[in-house]
């Protein structure tokens, strides 16, 4: 189901890039409905959750200027319009997958995001995508970044690492003493 889902929100990623795409070209003549059944059409022997697919374009188109603007405050020095098309899609999806559903995990969310990023996005759009999405999820749940920081490695003990360094030392001390008796 996981592969399903990932393959859900490929084709959801397609057809939201081509109907902004095509409504800012002014096209006329597009209609979203036949171009997800087409996309949906083109893989239907690998997806059985078509519904999902349905539900999460319909959601992201009807909520798209709600989305937008709870976005723009999380990445202020890129206005919303500015950032690249396709990672502006990916940001949609995942925040609304990130607002609108229980049934996957926020992480899971964010992580499909980063990996649709990776493949469709340029060099830098997985950091940017994880950096955004990572922000919103602290912003719905409320949670700080103290509080969803990971705990700090444990530190060695002082006396394990004086005893390295005294090794070291030793051994050193050692040399020179053998190079100053050669001479």
């Amino acid at each position: 189901m996981a592969s399903n889902r990932h393959l859900g929100r490929i084709i959801a990623l397609q057809t939201l890039y081509e109907e902004e795409f095509r409504r800012e070209a002014n096209d006329i003549d597009f209609d979203i409905d036949a171009v997800l059944t087409r996309n949906i059409r083109r893989y239907e022997t690998l997806v059985d959750d078509v519904d999902f697919i349905k539900k999460l374009v319909a959601g992201v188109l009807e909520r798209r200027d709600e989305l937008d603007k709870t976005l723009q405050p999380i990445a202020p020095e890129w206005p919303i319009d500015q950032i690249a098309r396709m990672d502006r899609m990916v940001l949609r999806i995942g925040l609304y997958e990130l607002e609108s559903t229980t049934d996957v995990p926020p992480k899971v969310v964010i992580n499909e995001a980063i990996e649709l990023a990776k493949a469709f996005g340029s060099e830098n759009s997985s950091k940017f995508i994880n950096g955004v999405l990572g922000t919103a999820l602290r912003n719905i749940t409320g949670e700080t970044s103290e509080t969803t920081a990971k705990p700090a490695a444990k530190k060695k003990p002082a006396a394990k690492k004086a005893t390295a360094k005294d090794s070291e030392t030793t051994t050193n001390s050692t040399t020179n003493s053998s190079k100053a008796d050669k001479k």
